[in-house]
C-alpha cells in the first residue's frame, strides 16, 4: 500500500491559515485543500451518557480505556454542549451544523415526524467530495422515504431507526404493537440472537476494510448506555459489586469502550490512523426514566440529566484525535458544540460547507490553541416549554424542570440566572439580583427564537 503523508504541525498552521484567508475574503466556509490525500472522519455518537461518565472526564469508579487512551492521543472539551436534552434533535444538530429548530427536528422522531430530507448532512457534505460515506448504528431521525440514511448521504446503512431496540432481538424496546427494527440499507434483515453493539464492530470493520483506499466518513451512532442496560458478561461480573442503578450502567459503558476500542484497533491495524480524524461525544446527559433504572449516570457538579437544559442533560463527554494535527493530551475549556463538528470536518477535510445558513462554527483554531476564543458569543436552546441562553460565564434557563441529583429531587425553576463560573452546578439562582442580565438574555433568547426559522 502506498505510504500515507505525515502531517506535521507546520503544515495544520499553513492550512488553517489558509483556511482563514478563505474566510477573510469572503469565500464562506474554508475550501484551502489539506497536503496530500484528504483525511478519513469517524464520527462516533454514544447515547444518553452523563457528563463525566469516563474516567478522563472525571468518573473515579469505570474502567474506559480504551477511551482513554485516545483522549491522551487527542484533546478534550470540557465546555461541550449538545444541540438538545434529547436523541433525535441533538442528532440533528451535529449531523446538519444546525440547532435542531432550523434543521426542522426540535422534537424525537416518530412516525411522520423527521428531519427532511432538504436538510443537508455531513454525510451529503462529503460524499460530493468524493467520499464513501456509511452509518452503522442507531438512526433516530426519520422513517419516511426522504429521511432515512440513504436519502441523507450515506451510502451504506445497518442499524435500527427507531429510538431503541432489545439487543438480542432487535425488536423495538419501548412500546407495542412487536416491532422489529434492523436494516441493511432500506432492506429489513434479521440477526436473531446476535448482539447488536457488536455487529455495529463487525459492520464498522468490514467497511474500513473495504474502504482503506479511499476517503471515507463512517458514522456510529452506538445505541449504547441507552436502555435496555444490556452490559455483557465480563462487564456484569466486574461491576457485581456496585450497586444499583449504577451496576447495569457501568457495564454497558465499559462494553461501549470495548466496541470503541475494537474499532480504533481496527483503524490502527490498517495503517489509517495518521490519516483519521476520530470524533466521539454523548448525544444528551444519562436517562433517570424507569427503563434505565431511574439513573446509572452521573454529572458530577452539573444539575440535571437527559430531558432537561440544566448542565447535566446538554453539557457532555467530547474527545478529537488525529496524529499530527489535533494536539495530544490536551484540554479545551472553551464553549463549544456538537453542531460545530459540520463545519470543522469541513475545515479539515478542505471542502465547501453546504451552501445556507449553518449554526455550528469551525473550532479549528480552538483545538489548535487553548488561548483561542470561542467562536460563540452565545449558545441557545428550546425544548419542549423550556429554553436556556449561555453567554460568556452566563447562563439563563427558563421553565427549567424539576431534576434528580444522589437520589433527590431538586425542585423545577421558572427563571434560573447562574454565572457557571462561579456556579457550575446551577444552584444558585442570581435572577432577582441581576435582572438585567435576564432582560439581556431573555433578548438574545427571542431573536434566537425568530431567526432559527429562516433556512
Amino acid at each position: 500500500m502506498m505510504a500515507r503523508p505525515t502531517r506535521t504541525r507546520r503544515d495544520f498552521l499553513r492550512w488553517a491559515g489558509l483556511g482563514a484567508a478563505a474566510y477573510a475574503f469572503g469565500l464562506g466556509p474554508s475550501v484551502a485543500q489539506p497536503p496530500g490525500r484528504r483525511p478519513n472522519v469517524i464520527v462516533i455518537l454514544t447515547d444518553d451518557q452523563g457528563s463525566i461518565d469516563i474516567n478522563c472526564f472525571g468518573a473515579t469508579d469505570l474502567h474506559t480505556p480504551n477511551l482513554d487512551a485516545l483522549a491522551a492521543r487527542g484533546t478534550r472539551f470540557t465546555q461541550f454542549y449538545s444541540g438538545a436534552p434529547i436523541c433525535s434533535p441533538s442528532r440533528a444538530a451535529l449531523l446538519t451544523g444546525r440547532c435542531p429548530q432550523r434543521a426542522e427536528l426540535p422534537t424525537n422522531a416518530h412516525g411522520d415526524t423527521g428531519m427532511p430530507g432538504r436538510q443537508m448532512t455531513i454525510a451529503e457534505m462529503l460524499r460530493a467530495a468524493g467520499y464513501r460515506t456509511g452509518i452503522f448504528g442507531k438512526w433516530h431521525l426519520g422513517e419516511a422515504d426522504d429521511q432515512t440514511p440513504l436519502a441523507q448521504g450515506f451510502d451504506e446503512f445497518f442499524g435500527h431507526k427507531l429510538g431503541c431496540i432489545d439487543n438480542y432481538s432487535h425488536f423495538f424496546y419501548w412500546s407495542g404493537p412487536n416491532r422489529h427494527d434492523l436494516w441493511r440499507d432500506n432492506q429489513e434483515i434479521w440477526e436473531e440472537g446476535a448482539y447488536f453493539p457488536g455487529l455495529v464492530v463487525r459492520e464498522a470493520h468490514r467497511f474500513l476494510e473495504e474502504n482503506r483506499d479511499t476517503p471515507f466518513f463512517m458514522y456510529l451512532p452506538f445505541n449504547v448506555p441507552h436502555y435496555p442496560m444490556q452490559g455483557e458478561a465480563e462487564y456484569r461480573a466486574q461491576y457485581a459489586g456496585t450497586e444499583e442503578p449504577r451496576k447495569a450502567y457501568a457495564a454497558f459503558v465499559s462494553t461501549l469502550d470495548e466496541k470503541i476500542g475494537d474499532v480504533i484497533r481496527k483503524v490502527d491495524a490498517l495503517g489509517l490512523r495518521e490519516n483519521t480524524l476520530i470524533i466521539v461525544m454523548s448525544d444528551n446527559g444519562h436517562s433517570v426514566e424507569e427503563r434505565a433504572n431511574f439513573g446509572g449516570g452521573r454529572t458530577g457538579p452539573y444539575r440535571g440529566h437527559k430531558f432537561t437544559l440544566w448542565e447535566g442533560g446538554i453539557r457532555l463527554p467530547c474527545i478529537a484525535s488525529w496524529p499530527g494535527i489535533v494536539p495530544e493530551g490536551e484540554v479545551r475549556g472553551q464553549m463549544v458544540a456538537s453542531m460545530d463538528w459540520l463545519p470543522t470536518i469541513a475545515h479539515y477535510c478542505g471542502v465547501a460547507a453546504p451552501d445556507r445558513l449553518l449554526d455550528g462554527r469551525s473550532i479549528a483554531e480552538v483545538i489548535a490553541s487553548a488561548d483561542a476564543a470561542s467562536p460563540h458569543e452565545s449558545l441557545c436552546w428550546q425544548s419542549d416549554k423550556q429554553w436556556a441562553v449561555r453567554e460568556g460565564d452566563w447562563k439563563l434557563v427558563v421553565n427549567g424542570p424539576a431534576s434528580i441529583q444522589d437520589g433527590s429531587e431538586i425542585p423545577a425553576q421558572e427563571v434560573f440566572l447562574s454565572n457557571l463560573a462561579d456556579n457550575p452546578g446551577e444552584s444558585n439562582n442570581l435572577a432577582a439580583e441581576k435582572p438585567e442580565i435576564v432582560e439581556r438574555l431573555t433578548r438574545i433568547h427571542e431573536n434566537w427564537a425568530i431567526d432559527v426559522q429562516r433556512q
